[in-house]
């Protein structure tokens, strides 16, 4: 097996895109100890702050999407794009890799489009039970696709496909026994259950608004609630911590303890998250944000609502939360179902099945 090896890494735009793209380099520094890697990201987005802190160089791409309204922004498009593949194909005439790994967003579309030109190996690593254009695009061109759900034959080529889940938190396999030292860490009362309120690293308008909405109630149900009101909105929220059993957050680093402390979890949908919560194996409420494309958040909940293994609620029917709550909280049957359920949709191996199939692909470089 080769040692010397030149990776890049190219994806961003969410955090649903960089960590991925994080966990299979550092699993793939695990296998090549002397490789040399760089992540390729758009200039303006947060993988230009998250990889560096990672420990990774990136290099930035003038990229950006095409806005889903006919606005002004969309007449640079053209430049932009052209921009970009210049510099993509700058970056890899100079790095010379042996792979390019394309974990979604905007970056990733020129870097794998230019690195499949030069017959450099390629992969895609696809989150989402419904793909966004850019890999809808690149999938003929790619050497490998590495999905997360079953029935991507309708996007992509069969023959490329393969089934390895996301990449996941590794320190989330272990939250079984981690109980106890959650409830210290957060500083929890045993003799109530937690709900755990997740929007996502940013933030999620519409969840807030709806626990700002039935927070006392919540607190009325003998409930503890953690809340993660993302970064956007914590100044505007944080004023609930007075609230007796309430605490918020405006991120949450802990993962491990934090999905351990939680009884049931109201969450977004995207993939990454999904993947967590299969691993973690707790009740979950999704609510999938309407506003990403493709509307594939609720596409990705309802592959696990139809397992029955969660429920979901739409941004359209938030007037129920509270009997959607209440049919949750008072059956414990139906807890157990769901817990069980989507545990069984885990796939917690997935980051070393997708790096096998990059070692697979760099040694018939």
């Amino acid at each position: 097996m080769k040692q010397s090896v030149n990776i890049i890494l190219s994806g961003g735009g969410t955090g649903g895109h960089i960590y991925p793209a994080i966990a299979i380099a550092n699993e793939l520094k695990l296998r090549y100890p002397e490789a040399n890697f760089l992540f390729v990201g758009a200039k303006d987005k947060m993988e230009m702050e998250k990889i560096p802190e990672a420990g990774y160089a990136i290099k930035g791409l003038w990229i950006s999407g095409i806005q889903r309204q006919f606005i002004l922004k969309n007449f640079s498009f053209p430049f932009k794009l052209v921009s970009s593949l210049s510099t993509a194909y700058s970056i890899i005439k100079e790095f010379k890799p042996d792979i390019v790994i394309g974990t979604g967003g905007f970056a990733s579309g020129p870097t794998l489009f230019v690195a499949s030109n030069r017959k450099i190996k390629t992969l895609i690593q696809e989150q989402n039970s419904y793909p966004g254009i850019t890999n809808k695009l690149l999938a003929k061109r790619v050497d490998k696709i590495c999905v997360a759900y079953d029935g991507l034959e309708r996007f992509f080529p069969s023959n490329k496909i393969v089934k390895t889940g996301n990449p996941v938190r590794q320190d989330l396999l272990e939250i079984a026994g981690k109980g106890e030292e959650a409830k210290k860490f957060f500083n929890l009362n045993s003799d109530k259950k937690t709900l755990l309120i997740l929007g996502g690293s940013l933030g999620a308008r519409a969840i807030n608004n709806l626990i700002e909405k039935h927070i006392d109630w919540l607190v009325s149900k003998n409930l503890q609630v953690i809340w993660q009101t993302g970064k956007l909105y914590y100044e505007e929220f944080k004023k609930y911590d007075r609230l007796e059993g309430v605490q918020t957050h405006a991120f949450l680093n802990k993962m491990d303890l934090t999905y351990a402390a939680a009884d049931f979890i109201i969450s977004r949908a995207g993939a990454g998250s999904i993947s967590e919560l299969c691993i973690v194996g707790k009740p979950v409420i999704f609510i999938p944000s309407p506003n990403v494309a493709e509307d594939h958040q609720t596409k990705n909940a309802l592959a696990v609502v139809n397992s029955n293994a969660a429920l979901m609620l739409k941004e359209s029917e938030l007037d129920k939360f509270q009997s959607n709550v209440i049919a949750l909280l008072e059956n414990e049957e139906l807890q157990q179902t769901l817990g069980k359920n989507i545990k069984k949709l885990a796939l917690p191996n997935a980051t070393k099945d997708i790096v096998e199939e990059i070692v697979k692909l760099i040694n018939r470089s």
